[in-house]
């Protein structure tokens, strides 16, 4: 049973990881109840800022060595620097929040070849990105992201 505001736009009872793309008829989920502006607004896009820089950073660093990596290393790269360069700009948030979390995962459980810039070369930073892509997920991209752009906030004028 989907719970619907005045608007008629649903609230899974659930967050839905793919819910930017999960329609129930007529009836659009949201994955975000808002895109908050102002400080917090200004906090969620340092935190994206933070964890989307280290991790475009971490991905280029691995890529820059690609021809000694291997084929799990290199997907790790991808998957870092994608999900990074999404959070950096705000762009589908919730997905590139749970690659990211993925990619720290992946680099604490599997020992990866050393590189330049050592932030999965650690367990304790490699957590706290992850900790952070987790937080923005449950939290949303904010009023100044591309998503609050596509997706937030409109004005419904209705003629007389």
């Amino acid at each position: 049973m989907v719970a619907k505001d005045s608007d008629g736009w649903g609230f899974g009872p659930i967050p839905n990881p793919i819910g930017w793309l999960c329609f129930n008829g007529a009836t659009l989920f949201r994955i975000f109840s808002t895109f908050p502006d102002g400080w917090p607004g200004a906090g969620l896009v340092l935190l994206r800022a933070a964890s989307g820089a280290l991790l475009t950073t971490q991905g280029i660093a691995y890529l820059s060595e690609w021809s000694a990596l291997s084929l799990l290393t290199s997907l790790i790269a991808l998957l870092s620097l994608l999900s990074g360069l999404m959070l950096i700009l705000g762009c589908l948030t919730l997905p590139a929040a749970f690659l990211a979390a993925i990619a720290c995962a992946s680099g604490i459980v599997w020992p990866l070849t050393p590189s330049v810039s050592e932030i999965f070369g650690s367990r304790l930073p490699c957590g706290l990105v992850a900790v952070i892509a987790m937080s923005l997920a449950c939290l949303g991209p904010g009023a100044f992201s591309l998503d609050a752009l596509l997706f937030g906030r409109r004005e419904v004028v209705i003629p007389k």
